[in-house]
């Protein structure tokens, strides 16, 4: 892949400034894992001031965080599929999962493949904060292929299981199964999820987890989701000002408040999830969108391929394996693989991010190119700051 001139003089500039050992320099290869190892933990996070209808109790979010860890962490084994299944310790979580994905989780263990280390130190500096928020019916670790790549370029990562609206989360030891009848409940839930995990971790950067003070970037938070997590996405900046820069991944949308924080949307033009109505309502979104935009359509990708289904079941469909088109009907088609699908995905989000969070002109010649022109259609406008308009 070729970069352009401008880019790598960006890029060589920028490594010449005098960085710590522990907040390293960007990398110019935004596909490719980034240049700290990653860490990932679990904690279970109250919110006192809500009352949950699904347990009856304050509502509890069972959370996963990727992280930056540090360089003796590399040597360490990867997390488990078991790890983030509470490690076996809620028998109950094994058997959803066994059921819903019709695999054991002793196998799923001998082939999963992601780059964290369980509970490793948090490398010292300062991250952005990203909130990853699941699809409706999803999981808290249903994307690591985005989550770890993330957090191997610097971000510190959070993302919850919506205590109802995931597939199976455990809270105070008792299973709590996807209730698909309380969609509307949801919807006012999530993005007020989302507010509450910034609000902690805020709380971790001041002190009150070790791990995380100081480690926190709290003027650079963006929110991702993929399906109802994109309408969390849009969700959750009408209600919340600290929240800089947006990417829903093949998302649902309603009505919106605000039009001009920075977007990088994916689209899956073969979606058979949210179809071709949704897909058109997901490019109407850009359209409308005021400030910085980027729209990356994935021309044979579907619902899934922006998920971690494919090691679950290789042949779940709608973007995982094989299926059948939605702009030809009943067309066969073979989804773009995962590996590919990732690449793209991961690509233009450390770019974005790099920009419109840690402020790094060096990503913008990457920014306006399409680099999988056979893969995606792509578009983007980034409007002229204020102050520039001013001086013209």
């Amino acid at each position: 892949m070729i970069r352009s001139i401008s880019g790598m003089l960006g890029l060589l500039v920028v490594s010449t400034c005098v960085y710590s050992q522990d907040v390293l320099p960007p990398t110019d290869h935004p596909e490719k894992l980034g240049p700290y190892p990653v860490g990932v933990t679990t904690m279970v996070l109250v919110d006192h001031s809500r009352q949950d209808d699904v347990t009856k109790g304050p509502r509890t979010l069972v959370t996963e965080i990727w992280y930056p860890a540090t360089d003796d962490s590399r040597s360490l084994p990867k997390n488990t599929m078991t790890d983030y299944l509470l490690r076996g310790q809620a028998p109950s979580i094994l058997l959803a999962f066994r059921a819903g994905f019709k695999v054991k989780v002793d196998d799923l263990d001998a082939r999963y493949k992601n780059e964290a280390i369980r509970d490793a130190r948090v490398r010292d500096g300062k991250f952005p904060l990203v909130i990853f928020s699941h699809g409706n019916g999803g999981l808290r670790f249903q994307s690591t292929f985005w989550c770890d790549h993330m957090a191997s370029h610097g971000y510190v990562v959070v993302s919850p299981d919506h205590t109802g609206n995931a597939a199976a989360t455990v809270v105070n030891g008792k299973i709590v199964l996807h209730d698909s009848k309380s969609r509307e409940k949801h919807a006012i839930d999530r993005p007020k999820d989302i507010s509450h995990l910034i609000d902690r971790m805020t709380a971790f950067h001041r002190g009150e987890d070790s791990r995380f003070a100081g480690r926190l970037h709290l003027d650079q938070i963006a929110v991702a989701g993929h399906s109802f997590g994109g309408y969390t996405c849009n969700e959750v900046i009408s209600i919340d000002d600290r929240v800089k820069a947006i990417i829903p991944m093949t998302p649902v949308f309603r009505e919106r408040k605000k039009f001009d924080v920075p977007l990088l949307l994916f689209v899956a033009t073969e979606d058979a999830t949210i179809n071709l109505a949704g897909n058109e309502n997901a490019r109407k979104y850009y359209e409308e969108s005021t400030g910085p935009k980027f729209l990356v359509e994935v021309k044979d990708a579907g619902h899934f391929s922006f998920s971690d289904m494919g090691q679950f079941r290789p042949d779940f469909g709608d973007g995982v394996g094989e299926g059948k088109r939605v702009t030809k009907p009943d067309e066969p088609i073979k989804y773009l693989s995962l590996p590919e699908t990732y690449a793209i995905t991961n690509g233009y989000s450390v770019a974005f991010l790099g920009r419109y969070l840690k402020g790094q002109s060096e990503w913008e010649p990457y920014l306006q190119v399409n680099h999988f022109p056979d893969k995606i259609d792509f578009k983007y406008s980034e409007p002229a700051p204020v102050s520039a308009k001013v001086a013209q």
